[in-house]
């Protein structure tokens, strides 16, 4: 396999992890192992996973909850992993966005040709595409594949917001984290470089209440306005 075809295992049975790890890293796969639902998330953002195999009972977040969170920013190649076995339990992961449903117990040998299967289903019909790319690197975003004309400044801004979904930032807290430099700037210069973003936002074909004003307290990120 190539060097990006990493793979998230999130279960917090660590015989079955462990089982699942041997075949994936002798399948040429790198894969990366977490056991908590709450670190799920965050982690997806930073490392961009090729696919993800995605346990249902976690400890703290649930796999459900962790997948309409990834679901608000990347159409990651999902694959849970249950022992629920009734239909209506299948039904709700696939409604939830689920590109598989792998009862417990199974096959650590077929649930690599499963994945391998998915990816190559993806690289051939370009399916895969992250809803929100925000390449620090790069100092770029793309929402929905189109990359927004950012400045530096508007960069830092969307990417605070971005990395802390529902949270509210007030203006000198966002002033706060982008400041570099020490000379006095007011913090109403936050609305203007909101309302920058917002309109390119609104051009790639977004909701501009992507970055949501919270009257009062600051502005903070809604997931939930990416398919608005």
């Amino acid at each position: 396999m190539s060097d990006n075809q990493q793979i998230l295992l999130v279960e917090d049975d660590l015989d079955i992890a462990e089982q699942v790890l041997l075949f994936f890293k002798a399948s040429g796969f790198e894969i990366h192992h977490i056991a908590d639902g709450a670190e799920v998330v965050s982690w997806v953002k930073a490392n961009q996973p090729s696919a993800i195999l995605l346990d249902v009972m976690l400890p703290n977040q649930d796999g459900f909850e962790c997948m309409r969170q990834i679901r608000a920013f990347s159409e990651v190649p999902i694959v849970m992993l249950t022992a629920r076995v009734t239909e209506d339990d299948r039904l709700e992961g696939l409604e939830h966005g689920a590109d598989d449903y792998v009862c417990k117990p199974f096959s650590a040998a077929e649930l690599v040709m499963r994945i391998k299967a998915i990816l190559r289903r993806c690289a051939h019909s370009n399916s895969y595409q992250k809803l929100v790319d925000v390449n620090k690197d790069e100092l770029a975003v793309k929402l929905k594949g189109q990359l927004l004309d950012l400045t530096k400044v508007e960069f830092e801004v969307f990417a605070l917001l971005f990395e802390s979904p529902g949270r509210v930032f007030s203006r000198q807290q966002i002033l706060d984290a982008i400041q570099t430099d020490n000379f006095d700037v007011s913090d109403r210069v936050i609305d203007s470089h909101i309302k920058n973003i917002r309109k390119k936002i609104k051009h790639a074909g977004v909701s501009s209440k992507l970055l949501e004003s919270v009257y009062g307290a600051g502005y903070r990120y809604n997931e939930k306005q990416i398919n608005a």
